[in-house]
């Protein structure tokens, strides 16, 4: 007796809805702030700035390396692939956060020289714009907050937006503290 077992794996994608907006959204504010970032970064002689304008290059990057691994995780089952591509979604985050640690090692090198060779920075500028980072990175943040909930790859994009959001923050006490004190 001979049964003939067919069926198909239908798997929904990692998302429920469309979050293409979010990415492409997120990422054209970023974008934006990049262009501020590096303008008033070298205006105010900002190594905070600059380094965070290189920083959301790597964001954008990332954004939309974390959009295509969302797009493929949601393609439908083949004869090759099983399952979809779902581990598209796993692979994105984790090319993002290597992007995120090389990034981090290169802020760490520059600001390490400026220790040593430290130059006057106007603080209210580096706040104003830090603040404006603080809106935008928040705001992109909060674009994937339902979807951290169903993705892995959302989810990651949720908490370096968040993360951002705050090393803003940081950078907005760092320039009331030039202004405060004088600080190089």
């Amino acid at each position: 007796m001979v049964h003939a077992h067919h069926h198909t794996h239908a798997h929904s994608g990692p998302a429920e809805g469309s979050f293409s907006t979010a990415f492409v959204l997120g990422a054209a504010l970023n974008t934006g702030f990049i262009a501020i970032e590096v303008a008033y970064g070298i205006f105010a002689n900002s190594v905070s700035l600059l380094a965070d304008a290189g920083h959301n290059l790597g964001d954008v990057l990332g954004l939309f390396v974390a959009w295509g691994g969302l797009l493929l995780a949601r393609r439908r089952p083949s004869a090759r692939f099983t399952y979809g591509l779902r581990s598209s979604s796993i692979l994105a985050a984790l090319f993002n956060a290597v992007t995120l640690l090389i990034t981090v090692g290169i802020i760490a090198v520059e600001s390490i020289r400026r220790l040593y060779a430290p130059e006057p920075v106007a603080g209210l500028t580096v706040m104003i714009v830090a603040a404006i980072g603080i809106v935008i990175n928040g705001g992109t943040a909060m674009l994937f907050s339902h979807g951290r909930k169903i993705d892995i790859n959302m989810r990651g994009v949720f908490l370096h937006m968040l993360g951002d959001a705050l090393v803003s923050f940081g950078v907005v006490i760092g320039g009331a503290l030039v202004l405060a004190t004088g600080w190089l």
